[in-house]
């Protein structure tokens, strides 16, 4: 069994969970989204995000639109669709059933 790569799978799961639930309060820069990552502890630098925006993105789970600034090039600003919010729903419910079932087995030891 390769641990490792077991552990990057479900990472990078829970950072699309991660990336949905912040881009479901508002859209966001790639800059953002690093920044609220890190305040929850979750170090993530641009080479992990932008391939899981991508994969989001062709997934129709995000869109994006383009904005320019006043300090460089234009920004790529993420929101989330419709279903992306549904998919969002199904993770949430997935994640509360899985510590649920974790909290209930590792409280009996």
């Amino acid at each position: 069994m390769n641990t490792e790569n077991t552990k990057a799978q479900m990472r990078k799961g829970i950072l699309e969970f991660c990336i949905l639930s912040l881009i479901n309060h508002r859209e966001m820069y790639v800059s953002d989204l690093i920044d609220e990552l890190k305040k929850g502890k979750l170090d993530v630098v641009e080479g992990t995000l932008y391939p899981l925006l991508t994969r989001l993105k062709n997934g129709e789970f995000l869109s994006y639109r383009w904005e320019e600034s006043t300090g460089g090039p234009p920004r790529k600003y993420y929101q989330i669709t419709e279903k992306g919010k549904l998919f969002l729903t199904e993770l949430q419910n997935t994640w509360a059933e899985l510590t649920a079932s974790v909290n209930q087995i590792t409280q009996k030891i």
